[in-house]
């Protein structure tokens, strides 16, 4: 049997219109995107991950006061020039190639209606073509950083044409915090993919249908803005993604896959620490320091 080859993934959205509340006051002015892990804003993390998939168009979904992320892409000349004639060039690298490999497009988000809402502002732009979502405060790290979540899952739309999403096991007294995939039958092992009977948001622990959980990696085919124009406002007024997927995983097909990789919500204040300090002792130029201070609080 031939193969199919089915249109690749080229293109991705990543809402950053949260309010950033838990990270109140210091999100009063700065997006909570734009807090740095180490020496880099968390959405860069994000968009070299999508670049590293293979994907040409970044969709941001912003909300009132979140220029700064726009700013960031821009040129700013008496920095750079600044930063070149004292021999420093090397530090803009990560921002150069993003010009250079992708197309930074920003939509407004209005309101706060809910992740469901901010995945369907892009509609416009993203068409009739399949798409991924990145969740704007979520890292991911891979050990052979030649792959990555992003692109595993693009791969596997790409051999299968369904919409895909990464999932994670969570403690079961965790589920609480995340969407969690009924699979009929709890797996250990998803590296293979199954389909998905529903999604449940948030679920308690004698209620969670499995402990694989959603942590913010999905591609999708443009049927899920269907269902998301389908998808009436729940707690809040939000229109939940994870309603849509719901359905989209009822009525037509949706697949979940396990994938190594570190993750990091650096949207919460201990994943934030967390992320920042195992990312600095990657750093040649910081581990043996860093190292140094933490023995002395341990």
């Amino acid at each position: 049997m031939n193969k199919v080859n089915f249109t690749k993934v080229k293109k991705a959205v990543i809402p950053a219109a949260g309010l950033g509340t838990r990270f109140f006051p210091a999100t009063k002015t700065i997006p909570k995107e734009m807090l740095p892990i180490v020496d880099k804003p968390t959405i860069l993390y994000v968009i070299e991950e999508a670049m590293q998939a293979g994907i040409e168009d970044i969709i941001l979904i912003q909300g009132r006061g979140k220029n700064a992320i726009e700013d960031f892409f821009d040129v700013s000349y008496e920095l750079e020039d600044k930063l070149l004639k004292e021999g420093k060039g090397h530090v803009l690298e990560s921002i150069q190639k993003i010009r250079s490999s992708v197309n930074i497009i920003s939509l407004r988000q209005k309101a706060a209606l809910g992740l469901g809402h901010a995945v369907r502002c892009a509609k416009p732009v993203v068409g009739k073509d399949p798409f991924c979502v990145l969740l704007g405060d979520e890292i991911t790290i891979t050990n052979q950083r030649s792959e990555n979540v992003t692109g595993f899952l693009c791969d596997q739309y790409e051999k299968t044409g369904a919409s895909s999403v990464w999932v994670l096991p969570v403690d079961v007294k965790e589920t609480h915090k995340y969407g969690i995939v009924d699979l009929g039958v709890q797996q250990s092992d998803l590296s293979s993919g199954k389909k998905v009977l529903s999604v449940v948001e948030k679920p308690s622990s004698d209620t969670a249908p499995s402990t694989w959980a959603l942590p913010g990696r999905y591609v999708f085919n443009a049927e899920i803005f269907n269902f998301l124009d389908q998808t009436k406002p729940g707690k809040n007024g939000e229109i939940q993604l994870s309603d849509a997927m719901n359905d989209l995983a009822k009525k037509i097909d949706l697949n979940a896959y396990s994938f190594k990789a570190r993750r990091y919500d650096a949207g919460d204040k201990l994943g934030f620490l967390i992320a920042n300090i195992d990312l600095a002792l990657e750093r040649e130029d910081l581990k043996a320091d860093l190292l140094s201070f933490l023995r002395t609080k341990v």
